[in-house]
């Protein structure tokens, strides 16, 4: 099994593995109506990536989720393979065919990218995916950010 972390507002607890605010805004690896759920390996790097989209930094209330993955559903997208502008900011067209292109296939209920932030992994998961049920998400837990990340 793998671990990995999503933190989300208390009031999108409740649809927080549905994909919809991805789908609704679009990311780095996915367009607009495209269902995913971003999640990260690490506690630390799932809160870094919600920082990096606070601005300006507001306090909400927060809950963190803790999940397993079975490793057998896991993708691991090649670092050989992103496209030179994967970085860039806002996301290419690039990274998000790289997404949209996994959905649409329908290979895994999981793939394993970089996170621009750190180079650490993040996960996209595929919710309409049919080993997504067999992912084990524990209870929302409060999660607050330390207000010296937000200063």
């Amino acid at each position: 099994m793998t671990g990995a972390w999503r933190i989300v507002k208390v009031k999108q607890a409740a649809t927080a593995f549905t994909g919809e605010g991805a789908a609704k805004t679009g990311g780095r690896w996915n367009s607009r109506g495209v269902v995913v759920v971003y999640t990260s390996a690490t506690k630390s790097l799932a809160t870094l990536e919600n920082l990096v989209h606070l601005n300006p930094p507001r306090l909400f209330k927060y809950v963190v989720f803790s999940l397993k993955l079975d490793a057998a559903f896991v993708e691991i997208f090649p670092n050989k393979s992103l496209p030179a502008d994967w970085r860039i900011e806002p996301p290419p067209p690039s990274t998000k065919a790289i997404g949209d292109a996994w959905v649409k296939a329908a290979r895994s209920a999981v793939l394993a990218l970089p996170s621009v932030i750190t180079g650490e992994t993040n996960f996209l998961l595929n919710p309409a995916h049919p080993d997504f049920k067999k992912t084990i998400i524990g209870k929302p837990e409060p999660f607050v950010f330390d207000p010296r990340l937000l200063s």
